[in-house]
C-alpha cells in the first residue's frame, strides 16, 4: 500500500529536494536551477512541460481553423506566440492553485507527496504570491487580444476555480478539467474572428472529449491510491471498462473535430491531419494497460505529438487555401 499517513509538523524549509515521480528525468530545473527557485518552478510544473503543451494545442488548433475559415495565409503568428506564453503562465497558475487546494490530499499519495507544499518546501503564503504573479502574466497576455476574446478568456476561470474540488464529489472530475483545458479551442477563433461560431463550438466539444480521454489514461497511475484516499477519477469510475471508455472519448473527439473542420471549410491537409491524429489516438487505446502505470504515463505524454500532428495539418491547410 502506498498511501502515507497524514503529514504533521513539517517545517516550511524541510522535505526532500527531489523531483516528483512523474517529472521529466534530468530536466534543467533539477540540474541547473538555483535551489531556492526549484520549489516555485516545480509548483508551476516547469519540469513537466506536457501540461502547458496540452493547454496550448487547442489554442493553436483554433487559431488555424479560424484562419481557414477567414481565408488567411496561415494562422496568425503573433497569436500563436501569445498563446504559447499564456499557456505556460496559466498552466503554472492553475497548477499552483490546484496544489494549494490539494496540499493535504497530496501529502497522502505516493506520487504527489514530494510536491513543494506537502513536502514542506514552500509555505502557502509564498505559493499564493507566486499564483498572483503568474495570473498577472496571463492577464497581460490576454489583454493583447480583442475585447470579445478577453471576455471569453475571463470566463475560463470558472472551471479552473472549481476543478480541484470536483475530485472530492464528482465521479468523473475529468469532465470539468476538460472544460478548462479545452478552452483554447474557443480562444483562437475568438481572437481572430471576434465571435464564436459553430466550428469553434464543435472544436471545443472535441477537445473536451480528448482531454477526458487522455486524463483518464493519466489517472490509471493512481487508481489504488485514489481509492484508498477517497479521490474520485474517471479511471476509478470506469474500472475494468477503462479502455473502452478512453476509446469512446477519442472517437467522440475525432467526430466532433471532423464536424468543426467541415463547417470551417477545411480541405485535404486538414482532414489528413485529423486522420493521423485519430490513428495516434487509436494506437494509444491499443497500447493502454490499466495495470501498467509507467506505460500509461508515456501514453499520456504522447498526446503532445498527437496534438501537434493535428495542428500541422490545420496550419498547412490554412497556408494552402490562403495561397490558392
Amino acid at each position: 500500500m502506498r498511501i502515507l499517513p497524514k503529514a504533521t509538523g513539517r517545517k516550511a524549509t524541510g522535505g526532500p529536494d527531489r523531483p516528483v515521480a512523474d517529472a521529466v528525468s534530468g530536466h534543467w530545473v533539477d540540474r541547473h536551477a538555483p535551489a531556492s527557485w526549484r520549489p516555485y518552478l516545480r509548483l508551476a510544473r516547469i519540469e513537466r512541460p506536457i501540461g502547458w503543451w496540452l493547454l496550448l494545442l487547442p489554442c493553436w488548433w483554433s487559431a488555424s481553423l479560424a484562419a481557414i475559415a477567414a481565408g488567411r495565409v496561415g494562422p496568425d503568428l503573433w497569436h500563436l506566440g501569445l498563446f504559447l506564453i499564456g499557456a505556460v503562465a496559466m498552466r503554472g497558475a492553475g497548477s499552483t492553485y490546484n496544489d494549494i487546494a490539494d496540499r493535504d490530499l497530496d501529502a497522502r499519495v505516493e506520487r504527489t507527496r514530494l510536491r513543494p507544499l506537502p513536502s514542506g518546501r514552500l509555505r502557502v503564503r509564498h505559493a499564493l504570491a507566486f499564483l498572483v504573479a503568474q495570473a498577472l502574466i496571463g492577464l497581460a497576455v490576454l489583454l493583447q487580444f480583442n475585447r470579445f476574446a478577453v471576455v471569453v478568456g475571463l470566463f475560463s476561470l470558472a472551471p479552473v476555480a472549481i476543478y480541484p474540488f470536483m475530485k472530492r464529489v464528482m465521479p468523473v472530475p475529468q469532465l470539468v478539467l476538460g472544460l478548462a483545458f479545452a478552452w483554447g479551442a474557443l480562444m483562437g477563433w475568438a481572437a481572430l474572428i471576434g465571435r464564436l461560431d459553430a466550428p469553434a463550438l464543435w472544436l471545443y466539444a472535441g477537445a473536451i472529449a480528448w482531454v477526458i480521454g487522455y486524463d483518464t489514461i493519466y489517472a490509471v497511475q493512481d487508481i489504488e491510491d485514489d481509492e484508498i484516499a477517497g479521490i474520485k477519477s474517471s479511471a476509478r469510475f470506469f474500472g475494468s471498462q477503462v479502455r473502452g471508455a478512453v476509446a469512446a472519448c477519442f472517437v467522440a473527439a475525432v467526430g466532433c473535430i471532423a464536424i468543426a473542420l467541415a463547417l470551417a471549410g477545411a480541405g485535404l491537409p486538414g482532414f489528413l491531419g485529423l486522420a493521423l491524429f485519430g490513428a495516434h489516438l487509436g494506437w494509444q487505446v491499443r497500447r493502454l494497460d490499466p495495470r501498467n502505470g509507467a506505460a500509461a504515463l508515456r501514453l499520456f505524454r504522447s498526446n503532445r505529438d498527437a496534438g501537434l500532428i493535428l495542428f500541422a495539418g490545420l496550419a498547412l491547410d490554412a497556408l494552402w487555401q490562403g495561397l490558392a
